[in-house]
């Protein structure tokens, strides 16, 4: 692995540990906005120039752009660039270290698939008042009871710009800023063994971070809530499926709920987490694949092993807003001409399940941009060390609302030969990334079980 120099890798081989316990010195927070970006990423180009210096991220939009609710609403700023390398099944070997396993073996497995790489663009940027609390929660933030919780003081920004553990990067990966509040009308699309796509569920989602909302709402502990309202197909309509995640979820685990509109009420659904297969993906991924991982991480050891660079879908305009539905599919692996992957550092997380634990996984590889790290890629294997599914994320730059924002994310399963690409637009979907806040008591469970369509 051609791992850079990083203080986090610095720490895990000194220590031999995958708790790194060091903390953040004054003077390595000074790096931000200095030799690290306001996030902690390297603001230097690579050696090579392969990967450029970040200058800011993008935060104007293109000229022509009009916000409106709709497929191609946002408007690819790269639309004209040309590939400057394309890796198939023939020349993968070459680049096999920048490739992720999963990467690997849809190549490997479909001769007809390719990767195009385009040129690097770092177009991740926040608001500034998402980098003043980065800043201040580079020395105060910490995490508690060996990594499976955030302290409650971390708020408002990246927890561990200077990550020093596994689980610091994957907090940063579990809170990461995309939008304190967004809807979407979109797709759960599966192709099954034979290639043939089917529509497993349509949604009308709305997701918050309670992490960035301040004092909006009432409970401190809660950093992630959704609600997905079921569309189609007709079997589902009315269906809800809500949840909320809590910085420490060994006091206070995943609250989950169902709504049956046959039965007309809200039930607790304390099995929504872990490798439960997810309703809304017709059961082709676990409640923790959602975008590459959520919920709790009591069930395995994350270490960090440090930075490397690989190509990553990034800037992915063009499968987000003009590649939707069956157009971005083909019979086993996404349409590669509606893909674009960049050369990005990322930071390298790996999950083993701990001894007397159960999971279908055991072992799972992460892999977060240095710059948004809810972005990203995820090979997770089985019980026998084989490579089970690989994940990725579909991640555009929000720059009329200076948020980077994974758009969709896919599940390749290498052992039944299917697989999903999950909230992508149809073609009357929409990303909303303004809309209005809505009051507390509407999120209740009682209130959500009368939003439902019947």
């Amino acid at each position: 692995m051609n791992v850079l120099k990083a203080a986090a890798l610095a720490c895990a081989l000194a220590i031999g540990s995958h708790i790194c316990l060091a903390e953040v010195s004054a003077d390595e927070a000074k790096e931000l906005g200095a030799t690290l970006t306001p996030v902690g990423a390297i603001k230097a180009a690579s050696a090579d120039g392969n990967i450029p210096a970040w200058t800011g991220g993008m935060t104007t939009p293109p000229p022509g752009y009009v916000r409106k609710l709709a497929p191609g609403a946002y408007i690819d700023p790269f639309k004209d660039e040309k590939p400057i390398l394309r890796i198939d099944s023939k020349n993968m070997a070459q680049y096999a270290d920048k490739l992720s396993a999963g990467a690997r073996e849809l190549l490997k497995r479909n001769p007809d698939y390719y990767l195009d790489i385009y040129p690097t663009h770092r177009t991740a940027a926040y608001p500034e008042s998402v980098y003043e609390a980065t800043k201040r929660n580079a020395t105060k933030c910490k995490t508690l009871q060996g990594g499976l919780s955030l302290d409650s003081v971390c708020r408002g920004g990246i927890p561990f710009p200077i990550p020093k553990s596994g689980y610091e990067a994957m907090w940063n990966h579990l809170v990461a800023y995309q939008l304190p509040v967004s809807l979407h009308n979109s797709d759960v699309l599966i192709v099954d063994t034979a290639g043939h796509p089917y529509l497993a569920s349509e949604v009308d989602g709305y997701m918050e971070m309670p992490f960035y909302m301040g004092d909006k709402r009432s409970d401190p502990d809660k950093y992630n809530f959704v609600d997905f309202n079921f569309t189609n197909p007709p079997r589902s309509r009315g269906e809800i499926v809500t949840y909320a995640d809590y910085l420490d979820p060994v006091k206070q685990p995943r609250r989950a709920w169902s709504f049956d509109p046959g039965q007309r009420r809200m039930k607790l659904a304390p099995t929504f987490a872990y490798d439960t297969p997810a309703a809304p993906s017709a059961g082709t991924s676990f409640f923790d694949d959602t975008f590459l991982f959520s919920g709790a991480m009591d069930r395995f050891d994350f270490k960090l092993i440090g930075k490397k660079e690989m190509y990553v879908p990034y800037n992915t305009y063009k499968l987000a807003m003009q590649c939707v539905g069956e157009k971005a599919l083909k019979a086993h692996t996404l349409n590669p001409s509606c893909e674009r992957w960049e050369l990005h550092r990322v930071w390298v997380v790996e999950a083993t399940l701990k001894a007397g634990m159960r999971h279908a996984y055991s072992k799972r590889v992460l892999y977060l941009d240095e710059d948004n790290p809810a972005a990203g890629m995820a090979d997770n294997y089985d019980g026998g060390g084989n490579l089970y599914r690989g994940l990725f994320v579909y991640p555009f730059q929000v720059y009329d609302a200076s948020s980077p924002f994974g758009a969709m994310y896919s599940v390749f399963d290498f052992v039944k030969g299917n697989y999903s690409i999950n909230v992508m637009l149809n073609p009357t979907g929409y990303y909303d990334f303004h809309p209005k806040i809505p009051d507390e008591r509407e999120l209740t469970p009682e209130a959500l079980a009368g939003s439902g369509n019947d």
